[in-house]
C-alpha cells in the first residue's frame, strides 16, 4: 500500500465511509463457518468499518493497516463501542508471513480485504494466506459499492463534474471495484489454488452531501487534499450542482468474493 491516508484524510474516512449491513456479515460468517472460536485478520482495515461488525460475530479480529492515523481512529471506535476482542497492528499485506509466525502455528478462520485489495499484490498475498487458514476457512475480498463519482445516477454525474474541475483532469478511477477488478481477484484466487465463489448484497441508503463530499476527500491521498477553503468551495459547488438538495439515494451493491483453499 503506497498512498498516504493520514491526518484529515483518515478523519474523513472514519466519519463518512459507509459501514456494512448485517447481510454482508451473514454472508462472511456463512461462507467460512465463522464462530466465536475464530480469529479473523482484516487487512487494510482502515478505520474499522468491517473489523468492528465482524468482531461481534467471531472470537477476535486483528485489524492491520499501514497508516497509523487510521489505526488510532479504529482503536478509538472499538473503545467507543466497548469492543474488547479487537487488536490493531501497523503493517501491510507483505507482513502476513510475519503475522503467521506471531500466531505461533494457530490457524485463523478468515482473512478479509475490504476496499483495499487494489493496493496489494494479490498473487503473493493469496499464496501467503493459505497456510494460515484453518480447514474450511478462507479469504474474502469485499467491495462496498462503486465509487461515488462513477455511479449511474444524476447526482453522481454532477459530483464527477465538480470533482474534475477540482482536480483538473478526468476522473475515471474505479478503485478496481468494477467487473475488471473482480475478474483480477477471481483469477488470482484460482491461480493460488482456492475454490472460488461470490455473492452480493444490494440495498438503497440515504447519502447526504456532507457524506458525499467527505467520501471524496477520504479517497484522496493526503498530499492531494485541497486547502480548507478549497474544500469549502467544492462542497458549495456540489450543493449547487444538486439544486440545493442535501440528500440523495445511493444504490449500493456490496460484492463478496470468497476463496477457500482446495
Amino acid at each position: 500500500m503506497k498512498a498516504s491516508f493520514s491526518g484529515e484524510v483518515a478523519t474523513y474516512y472514519a466519519r463518512h465511509r459507509r459501514g456494512y449491513p448485517p447481510e454482508v456479515l451473514d454472508a462472511l460468517v456463512g461462507a467460512f463457518g465463522l464462530s466465536a472460536e475464530d480469529t479473523v485478520v482484516d487487512l487494510g482495515c482502515g478505520t474499522a468499518q468491517l473489523s468492528l461488525p465482524l468482531a461481534a460475530r467471531v472470537g477476535t479480529v486483528i485489524g492491520v493497516d499501514p497508516e497509523p492515523d487510521m489505526l488510532v481512529l479504529a482503536r478509538q471506535a472499538a473503545l467507543d463501542a466497548a469492543t474488547v476482542n479487537t487488536m490493531w497492528m501497523l503493517g501491510t499485506d507483505n507482513d502476513l508471513p510475519a503475522l503467521g509466525r506471531l500466531l505461533g502455528g494457530r490457524t485463523i478462520g478468515a482473512l478479509t480485504a475490504a476496499v483495499a485489495i487494489h493496493f496489494m499484490d494479490r498473487d503473493a498475498l493469496f499464496r501467503a494466506a493459505r497456510p494460515l487458514l484453518r480447514p474450511g476457512g478462507g479469504f474474502a475480498v469485499v467491495t462496498n459499492g462503486a465509487p461515488l463519482w462513477l455511479q449511474d445516477a444524476d447526482w453522481s454525474r454532477a459530483l464527477r463534474d465538480c470533482l474534475e474541475r477540482l482536480l483538473g483532469h478526468p476522473v475515471t478511477a474505479a478503485c478496481q471495484t468494477d467487473d475488471a477488478g473482480r475478474l483480477r481477484n477471481r483469477d488470482a484466487l484460482v491461480r493460488a489454488g482456492y475454490r472460488y465463489a461470490e455473492s452480493s448484497v444490494q440495498y438503497d441508503a440515504p447519502l447526504t452531501v456532507d457524506d458525499m463530499v467527505g467520501g471524496v476527500f477520504s479517497a484522496l491521498s493526503t498530499d492531494r487534499l485541497p486547502s480548507a477553503q478549497g474544500r469549502a468551495t467544492f462542497a458549495a459547488e456540489v450543493r449547487d450542482a444538486l439544486g440545493g438538495r442535501d440528500e440523495v439515494t445511493e444504490r449500493v451493491r456490496v460484492w463478496l468474493q470468497f476463496g477457500t483453499p482446495g
